[in-house]
């Protein structure tokens, strides 16, 4: 009896010991991918409750797959295109700046004050000191190393197609947690409350509110910051102020992404000679951006999942910096689990 026993011990550690090596290496193979199936997943719990009203509401026609994909596209249309503006306006004008440079190069046209600035500086080995000639622009073009251009536009190409590939992934499983949303809810309900305990149901409930809060408020800001940079723009006299603050709110959703844009809009017009401009757009603009991360998305981000001001502004940040984009999200969801996790153990105790 003692020697059965021990057998079926045995065989029990084995397959528990198997069953770790087979979930390794799943987890190993798909860990390029979790980055998309946590955006994917972010945006399913967003959006159900449209995506539930937009099922109920279509023909009887549309079966569950058509509606699926026709709410996939709709959504992958509304994220995308507020990204696909922001690089195109930003394309547009880098394109715009090198071919007012070619042109001056080709006239014999010398470099811009600023270029000349630099080149006169102790660290000038940067800028070929030939910069401040007449003909500075055709001496720079012809001092320019082409390897290093080929190499730096090839890192650019594979760094593109590996973000293409990600969100190309990340929308078909969009489409995926639609079709099966309400399986994979029931599944994972039934998941956590073999494993938690009773209390799993509130927590899925407040993971799934402030997840939901959180895309909230990185619309908020994303608006706020449009607006008011807007405004702040023509203030400083920068030239095309609106689709400059179009871009820096469409990217401003994502924390530090912001300054970013401010950034290169102020070297934008730094290389067109407004130094002026430039420099009044960077503080107006980061002043902007500043409020709009650290006071808006916390407070309207802290109402509905009950985290005081510092706690959602650490979880955005902290999230974000653990979990990168995905982290904007689930840092504050952790956090407000977490709490009421800590809040039923105490009323458990009393």
């Amino acid at each position: 009896m003692h020697h059965a026993t021990s057998h079926l011990n045995s065989k029990g550690g084995a397959g528990r010991l198997l069953a770790v090596v087979v979930l390794v290496l799943s987890a190993w193979i798909v860990h390029g991918f979790l980055d998309a199936m946590a955006a994917a997943c972010v945006i399913a719990v967003a959006t159900w409750p449209f995506y539930a009203r937009f099922r109920r509401q279509a023909p009887s026609w549309v079966g569950r797959g058509l509606a699926a994909m026709m709410f996939t596209i709709a959504i992958a249309v509304f994220v995308l295109a507020p990204l696909v503006f922001a690089c195109a306006a930003l394309v547009d004008e880098i394109r715009s700046l090198l071919i007012g440079f070619a042109g001056a190069g080709g006239r014999g046209g010398a470099a811009p004050a600023w270029l000349s600035a630099l080149a006169s500086m102790p660290a000038g080995g940067l800028v070929h000191a030939d910069a401040s000639r007449p003909d500075g622009l055709a001496l720079l073009a012809r001092h320019a190393d082409p390897a290093a251009m080929l190499g730096w536009a090839q890192s650019l190409a594979g760094f593109a197609l590996q973000q293409a590939l990600s969100i190309g992934f990340a929308v078909l499983l969009l489409f995926f947690f639609y079709c099966q949303g309400d399986l994979l809810a029931r599944e994972l309900a039934g998941v956590l409350l073999r494993s938690v305990g009773p209390g799993a149901p509130r927590y899925l409930e407040v993971a799934t509110q402030a997840v939901r809060t959180s895309i909230n408020s990185m619309l908020v800001v994303g608006l706020f910051d449009a607006a008011v940079t807007a405004v702040a723009y023509s203030v400083a006299g920068a030239p095309r102020a609106l689709v400059w603050a179009a871009i820096t709110g469409s990217v401003a959703a994502v924390p530090f992404l912001g300054y970013a844009a401010v950034g290169a809009m102020a070297l934008m017009l730094a290389m067109k000679g407004l130094q002026t401009q430039a420099m009044m757009s960077l503080l107006f603009g980061a002043g902007v951006l500043l409020c709009g991360d650290k006071v808006v998305r916390p407070m309207a981000a802290r109402g509905r999942m009950r985290l005081p001001f510092v706690w959602v502004l650490m979880a955005c940040i902290g999230g974000f910096s653990v979990f990168g984009l995905s982290g904007l999200v689930t840092g504050p969801a952790l956090l407000a689990v977490a709490r009421e996790m800590l809040e039923q153990w105490m009323r458990g105790r009393a």
